[in-house]
């Protein structure tokens, strides 16, 4: 959700397109400032969150923190961007933040062990009410985390006091542009994922079709069942008992109308689980 005029103001914009669960930038995405959040911001968005039966909210950290550079003053000044990140959710009632590992620019493991022990540090430091999902990329470049193997070998590389706090995030385009079937094998990339790194791990969706081809390494979204995905994988996905329970986020495009097309997004994920209510409730009767 857009957060023009104050992070308060985007539980009103969710209201507006029936959302019951929200991602927000807490602070621009592509400028180092640091926001200072007053307390009108703060209660206007939790009382935003409350007066419009949002469930949750999530928030995604800034594009600019690379938390896995070889360049230390990069690294330092990305660890006070994403600790400033946690302050904010702390203060916004927000449990997770979202976070793209970083590019490791130089040699891989290196990356994964600064990346891990930069996470690290910040969660020492943050309140234990906010917690971390790494979300899994693309693989353009030298960015991390666009396997499953690595997603893994991050969390695990964290001291095991703050790995509770730790989970992931899924997008469906960053895993079909990162050369996982989703398109025609969706429930093997699953069990992928839950022997590489545990299911109950697994606490976002980002729900998104994809322009690129399977294994492009490109991340362009698409409105859902619109692309080279298409609409199974997500009815899959919306009648998925195992993941009834795990927030989903769409950052599917706006277009020339925002509103109608975020509604439009919903409508059709609501349709597809209320597809697979109906046939339970026959075979019930039956």
């Amino acid at each position: 959700m857009s957060t023009q005029g104050g992070v308060g103001t985007a539980p009103a914009r969710a209201v507006a397109i029936g959302a019951s669960a929200i991602q927000v930038f807490t602070k621009t995405p592509n400028q180092w400032r640091e926001p200072v959040l007053d307390d009108a911001d703060v209660a206007q968005f939790r009382s935003g969150l409350a007066a419009g039966g949002i469930r949750v909210a999530v928030s995604h950290d800034s594009y600019l923190i690379n938390l896995a550079s070889p360049d230390d003053r990069l690294r330092a000044r990305s660890m006070r961007c994403f600790a400033g990140e946690l302050a904010r959710c702390h203060a916004l009632g927000i449990p997770w933040v979202v976070s793209h590992p970083g590019n490791y620019m130089d040699d891989r493991a290196a990356g994964v062990e600064r990346n891990a022990r930069a996470y690290a540090a910040c969660l020492t430091a943050a309140p234990d009410d906010v917690g971390l999902l790494i979300e899994g990329t693309a693989g353009a470049g030298t960015a991390l985390g666009s396997t499953f193997e690595e997603l893994g070998a991050l969390r695990d590389a964290l001291p095991a006091a703050v790995r509770p706090r730790v989970g992931f995030c899924l997008d469906t385009a960053h895993l079909h542009a990162a050369g996982y079937d989703v398109a025609g094998a969706i429930d093997e990339v699953w069990q992928q994922f839950d022997h590489m790194v545990g299911l109950p791990l697994l606490k976002c969706l980002h729900l998104n079709d994809s322009k690129g081809a399977l294994g492009s390494r490109r991340d362009r979204h698409e409105w859902i069942g619109e692309g080279e995905i298409g609409p199974e994988p997500f009815r899959r996905i919306m009648r998925d008992a195992r993941f009834a329970g795990v927030i989903k986020i769409i950052e599917t495009p706006k277009g020339d109308d925002p509103v109608r097309h975020d509604r439009r997004m919903l409508r059709r994920l609501r349709a597809y689980a209320r597809a697979n209510r109906r046939t339970a409730q026959t075979v019930r009767e039956g």
